[in-house]
């Protein structure tokens, strides 16, 4: 494999070769094509090379989703750089933080983001500073100004390493301080060569980019697309009013999202039997998709194979796939999840039992492999998530999960899922299962919350009406033992998601805590 064969902007360039005339990207209503991303990639990466003293080793990309940060990403990685995803929505001391970790030099800013600079680099009057809509920027802004000039534009991609870091992605840590994640060029050619076996993907493919770019899951649908000459497609908020009309409009034949966008979808009208005829491929990760969903989804989609795909970022996006059957899935899952399937070729697992011990069918999943990042930026952050195991470096996902006869993993839970109340191991995965039985229900996720007395269970669910807790707590009775059914029970619009399209489980056990605390 020579080195750009590795390099992650080899995906780019191999749907260059195969397509420089269509759209690379689409996004508010412009296009831009693929030879026109490449020759201004190749402007701006060398004019940045020129203002800067050496290669910058990380490139922070501070751009609302749109051309001008597709473009920044990929005049981070033509510079040799790693590209650090950065959201101008977020906090500054919190991006702050981010840019210091990566120990970006340098940043690729649109608009928005230059908005930011001032405060940003108020400590930082030395970094880099190049605008990402190509042109110098007219404001007055700190830091040191790229001015873009052809002469100087880079006649191909700085070589790179398969072991230099592609992308520094960052996590939520537990102590609320993100945890640095560095992915390497190595990472990824092992991922998307699996991904190039296992889908079919052309020129003539429009994918979604329903994810926001610091997000590990857009980089599936950014470099699968590139990789073959296909189009991304920004999808808007105001999509979803209309979804079906907007997929057809835009030809798109490459769904990928949240599973909580089915919910969404369905609350909005757009889940009709044969809804979503132009899509080929439908694939969700980043937390548990439900069965009932799933075969919502396929119905609205007929001609669509339907995926779960699994995966945390410190294994480069995700590890495994499972394709829905309604006959297959729904039996070999548990609680009414759909199995996340068996691992990418080249990858091994070992599952842990509660005493840290190797077992054989069910357990914490932990996996190595030629896709493991092996190391947070911070050390201090390894301890507990990486384990040294029969001579090898392991990643402990935290996730609970079963061997199924077939192959399959099935996803039971997280390992932090599991509450003590009243003595009793409670799963809150089969307890949100059997809410969701209940007729009139749309969604429903239990909590635990702690009070004086211990933990207590709380549900927050989504119907047309308010649900009696009486109708519950019956249901609930014919699989719990009667000390550990919920008493608490909260009818609201819809569940929070946080800044991924995650339903944000953190924000409901906080309201929960204060709910139960009278406050």
């Amino acid at each position: 494999m020579d080195a750009a064969d590795h390099a992650l902007y080899a995906r780019f360039l191999r749907g260059l070769a195969r397509a420089p005339e269509r759209p690379a990207v689409r996004s508010g209503g412009q296009t831009v094509t693929y030879a026109e991303v490449h020759r201004t990639a190749l402007r701006q990466a060398g004019s940045l090379l020129r203002t800067t003293a050496g290669a910058p080793t990380a490139i922070g990309v501070l751009a609302a989703k749109g051309i001008p940060a597709y473009q920044g990403i990929l005049t981070a990685l033509c510079a040799g750089a790693a590209v650090v995803p950065l959201r101008p929505d977020f906090p500054v001391a919190r991006t702050a933080e981010m840019m210091r970790a990566a120990e970006v030099t340098a940043v690729i800013a649109d608009a928005q983001g230059r908005r930011l600079l001032p405060e940003l680099l108020a400590d930082r009057p030395d970094t880099v500073v190049l605008a990402a809509d190509d042109n110098p920027a007219q404001e007055h802004t700190p830091g040191r100004p790229v001015v873009v000039d052809e002469r100087h534009a880079l006649s191909a991609p700085r070589p790179v390493a398969p072991d230099d870091t592609a992308y520094v992605l960052f996590t939520s840590g537990s102590t609320g301080r993100p945890k640095g994640v560095p992915l390497s060029h190595g990472n990824f050619a092992h991922y998307f060569q699996v991904l190039d076996t296992r889908y079919d993907f052309t020129a003539e493919d429009v994918f979604t980019q329903t994810f926001d770019l610091n997000f590990d899951c857009s980089l599936f649908d950014m470099f699968s697309a590139w990789g073959t000459g296909a189009s991304i497609a920004h999808i808007p908020p105001q999509a979803y009013r209309d979804l079906p009309a907007h997929l057809t409009e835009q030809g798109i034949t490459v769904w990928f999202s949240t599973p909580s966008s089915i919910a969404l979808v369905r609350r909005l009208g757009g889940l009709r039997p044969g809804s979503l005829p132009t899509l080929r491929w439908s694939l969700f990760a980043g937390e548990a998709l439900k069965c009932a969903d799933t075969d919502d989804w396929q119905r609205a989609a007929p001609a669509s194979f339907v995926e779960n795909l699994y995966g945390p970022t410190e294994l480069t996006v995700t590890v495994t796939a499972h394709r829905w059957s309604p006959e297959v899935s729904p039996v070999v899952g548990a609680n009414g999840v759909v199995p996340i399937g068996p691992l990418h070729k080249g990858l091994d697992h070992v599952l842990l039992d509660t005493d840290g011990r190797p077992h054989p069918d069910t357990g914490e999943l932990c996996i190595t492999g030629p896709q493991m990042a092996g190391r947070y930026l911070d050390p201090s952050d390894d301890h507990g998530r990486f384990l040294d195991h029969d001579g090898r470096r392991w990643y402990r996902t935290g996730d609970r999960v079963r061997l199924a006869p077939g192959g399959d993993l099935v996803y039971l839970g997280r390992m932090d899922a599991q509450v003590q109340v009243q003595g009793w191991r409670v799963e809150l995965a089969e307890v949100d299962h059997a809410l969701q039985a209940c007729e009139g229900v749309d969604e429903a996720v239990t909590v635990g919350a702690t009070t004086g007395a211990g933990t207590e269970l709380v549900v927050f669910y989504t119907a047309a009406a308010p649900v009696p807790p009486a109708r519950f707590a019956t249901l609930l009775r014919a699989t719990l033992p009667d000390g550990v059914v919920p008493r608490h029970y909260h009818h609201i619009a819809e569940l929070p998601l946080n800044s991924n399209r995650k339903t944000d489980r953190r924000a409901l056990t906080a309201r929960a805590d204060e709910i139960l605390a009278g406050t």
